[in-house]
């Protein structure tokens, strides 16, 4: 790993809040960096390192497709607060497989190891510290770099970095009214002098930054969250321009001296399961169906998936390691129950007592049992000015504010399963796909598409 160092003499308490941060940021800087199933031959491991590419601003001048800097944009409370930077990113580094002749294969075996021909990459850090008022300015260099390790006259690895220039930019302004708001704002491009009209995607990611990500610690002030924040920030929030980056909130939830800015969208307080036994890099999917399939790979399989990377063999030895106990760990866990009290039963709802919810006559807040008068089943909603229950027909209108997923159901017809009311005090219309050849299946299991009554259309009764 490389660092590289702008720093204040000054004694500070960064370390610890970074420290905190860093199992996030990990994750964020490995996501996809390996997908499954870790062989460097499958398909979905042809086309890496998606989130956070930092590519030159020069090549992005003559070619579209990737971008040359990345902007980072957030609100300090505080009349002169001090922010102190830490830029994380990884770069790409060559593994180019020779046999005895010099000749470049896809593969070799050596006394039982399998070398891959294979992009790996190196972790580089730049820390920033004393950030005020003003604007400051942080260039670096990263060096090229040929190695060459020999196999005992059976072939040998070549590994290979390029040259990269890039710089920091931190400028924060004090924001007009009557509330003390400082802006800071992060950009970070790549300023290599490079550039090719159709280079392939290869060579502009071996020139760029790639899973770009900043962490900023703030003294003697606090930071304002860009998703929960007061009613008086709401037009500086809205000035704020993040750009392939998204900042939230690092810490316990509502600490404000860490923001994570990430190329991942995430919500303030981001954290990783406990049950997690290990990194994964594929796209945050849960550890337990990740190690289930690998347990469906082949020996050859995972033989060519260890000689693929180095993480790509710790995932597998892991899982092939993994205890029954520790599989049940990863089937779930619950967290963040609360419960409603009963009135007159007595010890029940004390301040001085943890809430039980074995605990007689009290019931979990999500039973249906709390509140009798509603029934999802039976219950109706208003769809335009049809009186909607169980049974009837709707037509789909999914909104600008749906997923990708729900965009594709539009002008579908659906059956209405139940109407519920969310813990929001929201409705929402529980269906089934009428066209759906698993509707059948999915009653069964419970397994329903929801919608607001302003994303459907009534039909029939």
């Amino acid at each position: 790993m490389t660092n590289v160092s702008a720093k204040s003499s000054s004694v500070r308490s960064t370390i610890a809040g970074f420290e905190r941060a860093r199992k996030v940021a990990e994750a964020v800087l490995y996501e996809g960096y390996v997908l499954y199933p870790y062989r460097a031959s499958s398909a979905k491991n042809q086309v890496r390192w998606q989130f956070g590419v930092v590519a030159p601003v020069a090549h992005c001048a003559v070619e579209a497709g990737e971008r040359g800097m990345m902007q980072t944009e957030v609100l300090v409370e505080g009349a002169r607060p001090v922010v102190d930077l830490k830029l994380r990113f990884l770069r790409i580094q060559t593994r180019t497989i020779e046999d005895a002749s010099g000749t470049p294969v896809a593969s070799l075996e050596v006394d039982g190891h399998r070398w891959t021909t294979w992009d790996e990459a190196v972790e580089e850090e730049l820390d920033v510290e004393a950030l005020g008022l003003g604007e400051r300015v942080v260039a670096f260099e990263l060096a090229p770099m040929h190695e060459v390790e020999e196999f005992g006259g059976a072939g040998r690895v070549v590994r290979e970095r390029q040259a990269i220039s890039a710089e920091v930019r931190v400028t924060a302004e004090r924001l007009d009214g009557p509330y003390p708001l400082v802006k800071f704002r992060v950009v970070v491009a790549n300023v290599t002098p490079w550039a090719k009209a159709g280079a392939s995607r290869g060579d502009v990611v071996r020139r760029s930054l790639t899973a770009v990500h900043t962490l900023l610690a703030v003294h003697h002030g606090n930071f304002l969250s860009m998703i929960d924040f007061p009613e008086f920030a709401a037009g500086a929030v809205a000035s704020c321009v993040n750009e392939g980056t998204w900042p939230v909130l690092i810490g316990d939830e509502g600490e404000r001296s860490v923001i994570l800015s990430s190329p991942i969208t995430l919500y303030d307080y981001p954290e990783i399961a406990p049950e997690s036994d290990g990194d994964m890099f594929d796209s945050t999917e849960i550890d337990e169906i990740l190690a289930l399939r690998v347990l469906t790979l082949t020996d050859e399989e995972k033989h060519e998936a260890r000689g693929t990377d180095p993480k790509a063999a710790a995932i597998i030895d892991r899982v092939d390691a993994m205890p029954p106990e520790l599989f049940d760990k990863l089937h779930g866990a619950v967290r963040y129950l609360r419960t409603v009290t009963t009135p007159g039963v007595a010890g029940v709802g004390r301040a001085d007592a943890p809430p039980d919810p074995a605990a007689p006559g009290e019931t979990p807040w999500w039973d249906p049992g709390v509140d009798a008068s509603v029934n999802p089943w039976e219950d109706t909603a208003l769809v335009g000015t049809a009186s909607v229950g169980r049974g009837a027909h709707v037509r789909l209108r999914p909104t600008g504010r749906a997923d990708a997923h729900d965009m594709f159901l539009v002008g579908k017809t659906a059956t209405v399963e139940g109407v519920f009311f969310d813990v929001d005090g929201d409705t929402q219309f529980a269906v089934t796909l009428d066209e759906d050849p698993g509707t059948d299946m999915a009653r069964a299991h419970g397994r329903y598409l929801y919608f607001r009554p302003d994303e459907l259309e009534f039909v029939s009764a």
